[in-house]
């Protein structure tokens, strides 16, 4: 009978033990990947500053992160400047206040993308201005300003046990950044900087992806246009990231109207380019709550759509800058300082 069994329990176990692998396989292969359902809070540190209170839906005065988190939102995105001011609109975010917002979000369980903006305020397709402490450097010099500025940052964010998800070099950088160097006339020397920012990222955190950001995401021949460039003249990334405002597209401010535009590009931009695609800043007007709701729901199904699980998700822009602090009209939030219900569509997806 000892016999017996030292024969046949080998092999029982050995039997339950592939079993139990072959079920946690088939787990982990179920198992849905993360979809990133965030909120670009750059004004939260200013709105704190300033005493802007925040409320939850039933008139509860909390804080800004848990109320966005009780909202489905599982990511923070904030953007960092080179040497901010203290203005109310136009400061804020330096390096140590990024981290600190950074470290304040991990907390409670997000993830974080930086957005690097280089510049000393707003860097968008209307303005790139390069920071005033990297002026008349020459472009050797300007290649070590952006070296050493984003391993910087980085190497904060690390010491202080956060490790981005995501990292972009230059936020809506459809004509460039830092100019005139960085200007998409000059692809050349553009590429050489998106290239060191991409360089000091992975020299900190190698597991974080850097994102390059065009606005417009329904505008295909855009998007191609700035991509083909970006590959002809070797630019290093990971994830192409898109703007998407229906209010400003011209002539088109129905998210209807080009919301099937949006989802084409999306998987154009993964299939051409072989990367990953996110919605990395999305709005709507804040007093069409129901139309806001109705295109974030649009909006998130569309990048959930692109094949291979390539679509990594869906950023909103200042959902908690209500209009009342800052005369934005495309918030997420009420002028009683509660969040309207067109932030219920990233709690109300089931992905």
């Amino acid at each position: 009978m000892t016999r017996l069994i030292k024969i046949i329990l080998p092999a029982v176990l050995t039997t339950m033990v592939l079993a139990a692998c072959t079920a946690h396989k088939k787990l982990h292969k179920g198992a849905a990947p993360f979809f990133a359902k965030g909120a670009d809070v750059g004004w939260l540190p200013q709105m704190e500053a300033t005493g802007y209170k925040f409320y939850d839906s039933t008139g509860v005065e909390q804080d800004c992160f848990k109320i966005l988190k009780g909202y489905g939102i599982n990511t923070i995105r904030l953007r960092t400047w080179v040497n901010p001011s203290n203005d109310k609109a136009s400061g804020h975010c330096s390096k140590d206040e990024t981290v600190a917002m950074a470290v304040r979000a991990q907390k409670l369980g997000m993830k974080i993308l930086i957005d690097f903006h280089y510049s000393d305020s707003w860097a968008d397709p209307g303005k790139q201005k390069k920071p005033k402490a990297w002026e008349g450097h020459d472009f050797t010099t300007l290649l070590k300003d952006m070296y050493d500025y984003t391993f910087g940052v980085m190497d904060a964010l690390k010491k202080n046990g956060v490790t981005p998800e995501w990292v972009q070099v230059g936020n809506e950088t459809a004509g460039g950044m830092i100019y005139p160097e960085g200007s998409t006339r000059n692809w050349a020397t553009l590429s050489q900087l998106i290239n060191k920012g991409y360089e000091a990222i992975k020299a900190v955190s190698p597991s974080s992806k850097v994102i390059l950001h065009v606005d417009e995401g329904s505008n295909n021949a855009k998007f191609r246009r700035w991509f083909d460039s970006a590959t002809a003249y070797h630019s290093k990334y990971d994830v192409i990231g898109l703007s998407y405002y229906p209010y400003w597209l011209k002539g088109n401010p129905d998210y209807t109207l080009s919301i099937d535009d949006l989802g084409n590009n999306l998987k154009d931009m993964a299939f051409r380019y072989n990367k990953e695609v996110m919605v990395v800043e999305v709005g709507g007007e804040d007093f069409k709550v129901q139309n806001t709701y109705d295109m974030l729901i649009a909006v998130q199904n569309k990048v959930k759509e692109v094949p291979g699980h390539k679509g990594l998700g869906v950023i909103y822009w200042e959902p908690e800058g209500a209009r009342s602090w800052s005369h934005y009209g495309l918030s997420a939030w009420g002028n009683n300082g509660r969040p309207t219900k067109a932030l219920e569509a990233f709690r109300n997806t089931s992905y």
